[in-house]
């Protein structure tokens, strides 16, 4: 059916609806296009003939919107949306942001702190007996206990809080399926205990076989050193093919995760991908404003879904997975025509990529039979030997978008794996890409550059990076190319001290660069990081991390990486006191600072 669901009980009733199967509680405004979570399961479901309404940032403060609809069928969906709810509210210095990107107007305040658990419980107060299932980023990445930043402490899993019935984690287009069926059948939804890629709780785990018992909730909550072995063991087991059943004990309870369901086919992500959105926000939105998310995301294509680079403070890996899965030229071509058919449309596609642009097979073959290695990375701390590096299906993919009528450019600006493109023997893509795919600047993320940081990091080490750089410029010189390359930089990381940021700012200093924005380490769940922020140790080895976890030594390693802003100084020049380093204080070259009463102020140029 080619129009947007229902979003209100007059709208279902416009359809000939007396009831829903299914009510989708969404944190996000409603827009119907396939970057949005919740568009794809809810034209997943309808796709298979099921009823759904679409509630989108209910007022939280009553029932009555959580009572328009009727008691759904099958049941309520719950998802806080395409961001977690308390990222898209507070800095990582947890001050409360000013603006929402995924509501109308980009106003702020349109959903609560942890959407998930108000939303749940508030469908529960509504109707008690209704099944409820929640689901997406915010309950992917809390489906077992964890370290929760805003509050600092371990929260259990989020399917005890949210008092939900069932927990669907990573990607659910399957899972969702795989539910709706059962519930459809008859069964309730506590006996689908047996369905990949979801978590249930229980008091009765006899009928289990295979599984790890996990350090008990209160267990980690007391001892550190267990919760650095009990998230390890949950980085271990984030894959379809070898990753156990997990069961992690309560007080009184069991909360068991199944393991992760399998990737999807080639045939399977184009067919999500080829459902009838409406590409843009409901029109309701027209009046009061439009939403500021969809203009990154209305004239870019995503061609891939997973990442094998498994950066340690992203939690990809703990969504999506470590497998790469593909759609077809064909699938992807003919989205791109739909957008050239848009009346906004200027001849530019602004993106061609996923989490990582130029990464669209597996690293190895083995993979798709025997998953990814359990303690061994593809990318760190350097290229595997069974890796296959290839950006020929890339390649042929960007130049035959190209060619379509009405197009003009195509850039890619999603992640640019850097090292996988340097391990590429065939500087073809290379070459390409600085000819044809960047739009003024090319952004990259080395993240730091002190090696001992980077290691703690996932990341590749300096050296690597520094050539990736000067092939650039050489093909941007060949080439006639007045183009930039913009590095992603952080703060504060676990293992980086002062002498690791100062070491970062002199490098900053030696390549006339100053970034705009500096990001602090963010500690979210379902990251290696993140464990290691928390506890002060590397959960693969035990071995002690050093954490920088005082404000004001935040501030300083802040400040480091813009020192040249006068705002910074007294911070910079504490900074370099304390670390010993006042040669890098004065009025040389080499020097960051001028010293107190000078009026010596360098000159850079911004690169």
């Amino acid at each position: 059916m080619n129009e947007f669901l229902p979003m209100n009980a007059q709208e279902m009733k416009d359809r000939g609806w007396e009831q829903p199967d299914f009510v989708y509680i969404c944190g996000d405004a409603y827009v119907d296009h396939p970057s949005f979570g919740a568009a794809i399961i809810c034209r997943t479901l309808e796709s298979r003939g099921f009823k759904v309404c679409f509630l989108a940032q209910p007022d939280w403060h009553s029932l009555d919107e959580f009572k328009q609809f009727g008691k759904p069928r099958l049941g309520f969906l719950i998802s806080s949306g395409n961001i977690d709810s308390m990222v898209n509210h507070y800095s990582v210095s947890k001050r409360r942001r000013k603006k929402d990107q995924y509501t109308p107007g980009g106003k702020m305040g349109k959903r609560p702190d942890r959407a998930v658990i108000v939303y749940s419980q508030k469908a529960r107060q509504a109707f008690k007996d209704a099944t409820i299932i929640i689901g997406g980023i915010e309950a992917s990445l809390r489906r077992l206990a964890h370290y929760d930043y805003w509050d600092d402490k371990v929260r259990k899993s989020i399917i005890i809080d949210a008092n939900a019935d069932l927990l669907l984690y990573g990607m659910g287009e399957n899972s969702i399926i795989e539910v709706a069926e059962a519930l459809d059948s008859g069964l309730e939804a506590k006996y689908l205990t047996y369905l990949d890629g979801t978590v249930y709780k229980t008091k009765d785990i006899s009928n289990l076989n295979d599984y790890i018992m996990l350090p008990s909730y209160e267990e980690i909550c007391q001892d550190k050193i267990a919760y650095a072995k009990g998230f390890n063991i949950q980085y271990q087991n984030t894959d379809h093919f070898n990753a156990s059943i997990l069961v992690e004990p309560y007080d009184g309870w069991y909360v068991v995760q199944n393991r992760p369901n399998r990737p999807l086919t080639t045939q399977e992500f184009d067919d999500a991908y080829a459902l009838p959105y409406q590409r843009d926000y409901h029109p309701r939105y027209k009046e009061i404003g439009h939403v500021p998310a969809i203009e990154e995301v209305k004239f870019s294509l995503i061609s891939n879904r997973g990442c094998f680079g498994s950066c340690n403070f992203c939690a990809l890996a703990f969504h999506q997975g470590r497998i790469i899965q593909a759609r077809s030229h064909e699938s992807i071509i003919e989205e791109a025509k739909k957008i050239t058919q848009d009346p906004q449309f200027k001849g530019y596609i602004h993106d061609v990529g996923g989490p990582t642009a130029n990464f669209r097979a597996p690293s190895c073959q083995k993979q798709l039979e025997h998953g990814t290695c359990v303690a061994k990375q593809c990318l760190w701390p350097n290229a595997c030997k069974n890796m296959e590096v290839s950006h020929q299906d890339y390649i042929e993919l960007l130049d035959q978008l190209r060619l379509l009528p009405n197009v003009k450019k195509v850039f890619v600006r999603s992640g640019i794996r850097y090292d996988y493109l340097m391990y590429d023997k065939d500087d073809t893509f290379f070459r390409k890409l600085v000819q044809n795919h960047i739009s003024g600047q090319l952004k990259v993320a080395p993240e730091h550059i002190s090696d001992r940081v980077l290691d703690k990091m996932g990341k590749p080490r300096r050296g690597l990076y520094e050539k990736f750089v000067k092939r650039y410029e050489d093909l941007n010189k060949e080439y006639h190319k007045n183009q930039y390359l913009v590095p992603y930089l952080m703060s504060s990381h676990p293992g980086s001290d002062l002498n690791a940021a100062i070491e970062l700012a002199e490098y900053l200093r030696d390549i006339h660069h100053q970034p705009e924005q500096v990001q602090d380490f963010y500690p979210t769940p379902g990251t290696l990081s993140t464990a290691m922020y928390y506890t002060g140790l590397d959960p693969r080895d035990m071995s002690e991390v050093y954490v920088p976890r005082d404000p004001h030594e935040k501030a300083m390693q802040r400040a480091l990486m813009q020192y040249r802003n006068p705002k910074n100084y007294d911070l910079v020049y504490e900074a370099l006191i304390k670390a010993k380093r006042q040669d890098l204080i004065g009025t040389g070259p080499k020097c960051l600072i001028k010293p107190r009463g000078s009026r010596f102020k360098p000159s850079y140029s911004k690169r």
